[in-house]
């Protein structure tokens, strides 16, 4: 019987396919979910459950004449819910929150994301990525500052150390939220309540927070992986900084909602017939954000924020992996928004009705009412076009009714007193009609029907999948010597051809390509996988040894050699030279650009991922360079808590005689790739750090010679830790 733990093996054939599409079930709460499509019940459904709850998203009964009572039991529970929790809607009401039930659009920025920061010229691009939001989704009202995961966890730097050491440092931080706000445009910050295992601050998370928002000038907190925050935060954030909102990743409970303003609706299973948010219902003004960040069809969750009048999540680059947009989802979402902004009190209002009916299968409505205006909402759930009388409302005097839309006035509209609203929906579209006296619809409601008459001319229908090439980095080689003329400490290895094993664990970064998480034929997430690929290597000679502290002073003595951003290197020197006694420990604090000029200087380069693996395992491919299992006393693991001399463990040789290529520290290999939005590096070998507590830290502690890790690049300040070291190889003849 097969070891139902052991990593999953795929050939060569299944590589390729698991590089560039590669699976996993989303997580929530520590066990794995997918997503179901949950039939809607054929009578009325009872507002409660068993329990005296309603779910997260209420699915309505299938039979439109069912609706009415359906709609009337909502009402009711709402009004009883409200007293039974003595709802108190203080926080709604304080101007300085007035912008929160207006965040339709919420960006989900990865801080080393190319297109946000440009790591050649050292700087935030910030401009130009709002105006691709513009362009492409109609525009962010938010963004949140996404820092620390994946990367957090291979060396002993906090979440909050992970913002502190971004490009300026937390006053950088504080431009890039003043640059955002100069467009409109509100920021948040992640908190991660895991993240207990890293180095300590001295004081509590909360007060650690409370400083971020104070220091960067945020706008929000995003809260990772929580439902909300405890009741302290509030009081404490009102301190800090006024209009400072909390947003959690959890589904919500209604006791809390009276002081967050807004939430994820994450993974919500909707019905055929569109369901009704629950938050949203119980506090108009509360707003979610509909979020399947592993779907290519975002259509579901764009229908359910267009029929609650609910907002967004718009993200592409998730943790590393692309999960692009289709032309056709960027299309609604841009067609929907500058409709939410304009009528934002009408969606924020009193006066919903859900399921309001049709004339036309298929196709859904919610009316909003107030202000002298009347506004539908509408859905196609069909894959076909549909172009005929969508709604029979009753005509009013004085009244014109309008296609938000195609941004046309609709002529005839009632030629019995009844007005028939027609249009055309495209498969799985949307449509919305707003009918009102000219008073009410303001005086520059022409130059907005125009401007949404404009967007439809670059609509787009196209349902592919945007994909990304991820590109290698050509390794620039050395010149080709002679076994007999390399220097001192370096070893020959011959070439070789084989099938070559490398072990990933499961992450939502993804392995070698970027090619988003879209379906479960990998394992689950964080468990171990393995790829299998066959390579052909050169002859070349590697370092006996990691680079030292004291080869590496000897470098910066003979070249002058100074980095153009020093944030963060040889953070662990003293005054300039290696620790005392430290000598001859691994250097590390080193990006991937310092350890290249070493070895540029040096005649050397970096060894290739391949290369690496072959001179730690050898031609029989062992687990660990001394063999196929762990053992004491061979590499450090961690009980000295720091590193260790780099021949301090001489039964750890490899088969090539190579040392400390297990434990003590990550090495950089030439393995740069980026896909135009993340830059990354495979690191091997592990470390003798290793974060404990939680499962979403990158892995730490001595690692298998066929063990890869998926390390994002963002900037030599962030990409230098205690923890990564290097060592070189030349070519051979």
């Amino acid at each position: 019987m097969s070891d139902p733990t052991a990593p999953a093996l795929l050939d060569r054939r299944s590589f390729l396919a698991a590089s560039s599409r590669w699976g996993l079930l989303y997580w929530l709460g520590g066990a794995a979910t997918t997503e179901r499509v949950l039939a809607a019940a054929p009578t009325p459904l009872a507002p409660q459950d068993q329990n005296g709850r309603l779910g997260d998203l209420i699915h309505p009964p299938a039979d439109p004449a069912h609706w009415p009572a359906w709609r009337e039991q909502l009402r009711q529970w709402r009004t009883d819910t409200r007293q039974r929790l003595r709802y108190d809607d203080a926080l709604y009401r304080r101007p300085e929150f007035a912008w929160a039930p207006r965040c339709f659009a919420w960006g989900f920025v990865m801080l080393c994301d190319a297109t946000f920061y440009d790591a050649k010229r050292g700087r935030f691009t910030i401009e130009s990525f709002l105006d691709h939001g513009v362009h492409e989704f109609g525009g962010y009202d938010s963004l949140v500052l996404w820092h620390a995961y994946p990367r957090i966890g291979f060396d002993e730097r906090n979440q909050f150390d992970f913002y502190r050491d971004l490009p300026g440092g937390l006053k950088g931080v504080r431009e890039v939220s003043r640059r955002c706000h100069a467009r409109g445009v509100s920021v948040f910050v992640d908190y991660n309540p895991w993240d207990t295992g890293t180095r300590r601050d001295g004081k509590s998370d909360l007060d650690a927070l409370a400083g971020l928002v104070a220091a960067i000038e945020a706008d929000g907190i995003f809260l990772d992986t929580m439902a909300q925050g405890a009741a302290e935060f509030r009081a404490r954030l009102d301190a800090a900084r006024p209009g400072v909102v909390l947003e959690g990743e959890g589904a919500l409970p209604l006791e809390n909602i009276h002081d967050h303003h807004l939430s994820w609706a994450q993974w919500f299973a909707d019905s055929p017939v569109p369901g009704v948010l629950r938050n949203k219902w119980f506090e108009r003004r509360h707003l979610q954000h509909q979020i399947k960040r592993w779907n290519r069809d975002h259509t579901g969750e764009l229908h359910c924020a267009w029929m609650n009048g609910s907002g967004m999540m718009v993200w592409e680059n998730v943790f590393g992996s692309w999960v692009g947009w289709s032309a056709r989802d960027r299309s609604i979402l841009r067609a929907m928004l500058p409709i939410q902004r304009r009528f934002a009190d009408l969606f924020a209002g009193e006066g919903w009705t859900p399921l309001v009916p049709t004339a036309t299968p298929d196709v859904y409505a919610s009316e909003w009412t107030g202000n002298g205006l009347r506004l539908w909402t509408l859905v196609n759930r069909s894959e076909q076009a549909v172009e005929t009388t969508l709604l029979k409302v009753p005509a009013e005097r004085g009244v014109r009714y309008f296609d938000l839309i195609q941004g046309r006035e609709l002529k005839g509209a009632a030629p019995s007193g009844l007005a028939a609203l027609s249009g055309k929906i495209p498969p799985r579209g949307i449509a919305a009609f707003v009918a009102g006296a000219p008073t009410a619809l303001g005086g520059d409601f022409g130059r907005f029907l125009a401007a949404q008459a404009r967007l439809q001319t670059r609509a787009g229908f196209n349902t592919q999948f945007p994909a990304r090439v991820t590109v290698l980095t050509p390794v620039k080689r050395t010149g080709k010597y002679r076994p007999m003329d390399l220097p001192p400490g370096m070893v020959a290895i011959p070439s070789a051809t084989l099938d070559l094993q490398v072990e990933f664990r499961t992450r939502e970064c993804g392995f070698y390509e970027s090619q988003g998480i879209t379906d479960s034929t990998m394992p689950r997430l964080h468990q171990p996988c393995l790829l299998e690929r066959r390579v052909t290597l050169a002859p070349y000679a590697m370092d006996l040894t990691p680079v030292t502290n004291d080869q590496f002073a000897r470098f910066l003595e003979a070249s002058r050699y100074r980095p153009k951003h020093p944030e963060g290197f040889l953070g662990h020197w003293h005054h300039g030279a290696p620790p005392p006694g430290q000598e001859e420990h691994p250097v590390v604090q080193v990006s991937l650009e310092d350890a290249r000029a070493y070895a540029t200087w040096a005649g050397k380069r970096l060894p290739t991922e391949e290369e690496w693996q072959y001179a730690a395992g050898g031609p029989e491919q062992r687990l660990y360079p001394w063999g196929n299992e762990m053992r004491e006393g061979v590499c450090n693991d961690g009980r000295t808590a720091g590193t260790t001399p780099v021949s301090a463990f001489p039964k750890g040789r490899s088969p090539f005689g190579c040392l400390d290529l297990c434990g003590n520290v990550w090495h950089w290999t030439e393995s740069e790739r980026s896909d135009g939005r993340t830059r990354f590096c495979i690191v091997k070998g592990g470390s003798w750090y290793q974060a404990r507590g939680s499962v979403w830290y990158a892995d730490g502690g001595p690692k298998p010679c066929r063990f890869a890790a998926k390390f994002l690049l963002l900037w030599p300040g962030l990409d230098r830790c205690s923890t990564i070291g290097f060592r070189c190889v030349m070519d051979l003849a």
